[in-house]
């Protein structure tokens, strides 16, 4: 039986190595599309947008605007009550699921559109997840 103390992890693959080692570096990374410039998210070997193969990875800014989001009041592996899981808006133009943290899980803390920033938080030796705080 998996310890229900952790959060379940991902398991990187060949698509999304460059995502997860661009974590470990504290780098939120993309790719984007060399023939009609989308930036997207998650990671795929093609343009969601033309379908070309002609993508490139970068250096994502960090920050992100909240789109969307719920408070969960119930347990989860390695989630203490009540947290949010977040729907944001990168500044690049995706959007993207995660959790908020740094701030009190209430309606009144997490208001639509409020500015974001990426923080990283090591799991694993392999694995660092990406969160969203509020901007200072």
């Amino acid at each position: 039986m998996a310890d229900q103390t952790q959060r379940l992890l991902p398991r990187p693959t060949p698509e999304t190595r460059h995502f997860w080692e661009g974590a470990q570096a504290g780098e939120l990374r993309l790719q984007r599309c060399g023939d009609c410039g989308t930036a997207y998210f998650p990671p795929r070997p093609f343009c969601p947008k033309c379908s070309s193969r002609n993508v490139s990875v970068f250096a994502a800014s960090g920050k992100a605007t909240l789109y969307s989001y719920v408070i969960s009041h119930i347990p989860a592996p390695g989630l203490e009550p009540p947290y949010s899981v977040a729907v944001v808006t990168l500044e690049e133009g995706p959007r993207m699921m995660t959790n908020v943290i740094g701030c009190e899980q209430t309606p009144e803390a997490l208001t639509l559109d409020m500015p974001l920033e990426a923080v990283f938080e090591a799991q694993t030796d392999e694995i660092t997840l990406p969160f969203f705080r509020p901007a200072v």
